[in-house]
């Protein structure tokens, strides 16, 4: 079958032009300013056409949570953010820690209607599971903080044994665990991907330590909530690392405009009303929804170009984690699309989002510009009538 995504706006150095892209079997086939014929048409109505997001660090519960999210419900709400491919963290129950419990979390990953690869576990005593996955993951996960699911681990010599067999190493590291994991990675020449970087402490560390095998992760949540959020809203604004000053939010601002931080990941980290509402409640929010159109207000309000939003949220996670034919409008690589309208103003309502815990710490904001269209390998998976189950690929990683 054969799609044609008519009078789409495309950024290219810097201009907007005006192109039609045919899609067949799934690839971008032709960007052109021809009028082709297909079997299938959509009108883009001069609105921007970008590579469809990538969001490299969600966390969709399964298996072993699935009363907070699945990964059917986690991709719907994925694909109404205009994420199509996502990238799930290990720390599930049980954590996807061996070749097996991969295997299996992969048959469960099938259900989802965005692509998907999968983070695999760093566990104290699994360096020969790391090494039969290391080209089959998007990363080794490594925890040297506390956070869900008791994954830490603080062994020098294992750390540095896990940096040395892995492909590329995620870690969740806070304050001085930063600068520890960035001398394991310059030690061992193993790239490493720092997930939500928060202070401006790290930053201003990073600025100075930072080389080409070295990336930075910010959230939504850093980058648009601060410490007064969460006085406010209490266990729903509570995720590590938790909210910071303004200071260090400004800072994470200035690092995206440095090119300190390379990529926008959502954290999605759902759990139920019930679950936040108690006293011991725990971490984490959930964010695929409403990350995109942040940052679409972002660019309408002036803070960030949207030739930055597509290099943070699509080419960068493509070339960081090795994902073949993705975070592109390119001839040959995957048809994942997604159209925006950057004119469409919107409140953040709890009662229509789609992930299975109904709830985001930004409910109630109205921002202006959000994804219309969402297109998975040629197939609409979301517009603004809902979504169509259709079922996603695993991603192919190169090398």
């Amino acid at each position: 079958m054969t799609l044609l995504i008519k009078n789409c706006r495309l950024v290219s150095s810097g201009k907007d032009i005006f192109r039609n892209i045919l899609v067949k079997n799934g690839k971008i086939a032709s960007i052109t300013s021809k009028n082709l014929k297909a079997d299938k048409e959509i009108d883009a109505k001069k609105n921007y056409v970008i590579p469809g997001i990538i969001d490299p660090h969600v966390h969709f519960r399964e298996p072993g949570m699935t009363h907070k999210e699945d990964f059917f419900t986690g991709s719907v709400a994925a694909a109404a953010g205009g994420i199509t491919t996502i990238l799930d963290m290990p720390n599930t129950n049980p954590p996807t820690t061996t070749a097996e419990l991969l295997k299996e979390k992969k048959h469960l990953a099938r259900k989802s209607i965005v692509n998907y690869g999968l983070h695999f576990g760093a566990a104290i005593d699994n360096i020969k599971e790391i090494i039969k996955v290391r080209d089959k993951v998007a990363s080794t996960k490594l925890f040297m903080n506390l956070s869900t699911g008791k994954m830490m681990i603080d062994d020098r010599i294992k750390l540095e044994q896990i940096f040395e067999v892995s492909k590329i190493v995620a870690v969740h590291a806070e304050k001085e665990k930063v600068a520890e994991a960035v001398a394991y990675s310059k030690k061992t020449g193993t790239p490493l991907y720092l997930c939500h970087i928060s202070l401006k402490d790290e930053i201003d560390f990073l600025r100075k330590a930072k080389n080409r095998k070295i990336f930075a992760e910010a959230t939504p949540h850093h980058l648009f909530l601060t410490e007064s959020d969460f006085r406010k809203q209490k266990g729903f604004a509570d995720m590590k690392p938790n909210l910071k000053s303004k200071k260090d939010q400004d800072a994470l601002w200035k690092a995206i405009d440095e090119g300190i931080i390379d990529t926008i990941g959502t954290d999605h980290a759902p759990h139920t009303k019930e679950e936040k509402r108690k006293k011991e409640h725990p971490s984490g929010v959930p964010g695929c929804e409403t990350a995109l159109p942040l940052m679409l207000d972002a660019v309408n309000r002036g803070k960030i170009s949207l030739t930055r939003v597509v290099r943070l949220m699509c080419v960068n996670p493509a070339k960081i984690f090795r994902i073949k034919n993705k975070g592109r409008l390119k001839e040959g690589y995957d048809a994942d699309l997604t159209i925006l309208d950057m004119n469409k103003k919107k409140k953040v309502q709890n009662k229509e989002l789609f992930t299975k815990c109904k709830w985001s710490p930004f409910d109630g904001k109205i921002l202006k510009g959000w994804p219309v269209i969402t297109i998975v390998g040629g197939n609409v998976v979301f517009d603004e009538t809902g979504f169509y189950d259709i079922k996603a690929k695993e991603v192919v990683f190169d090398g």
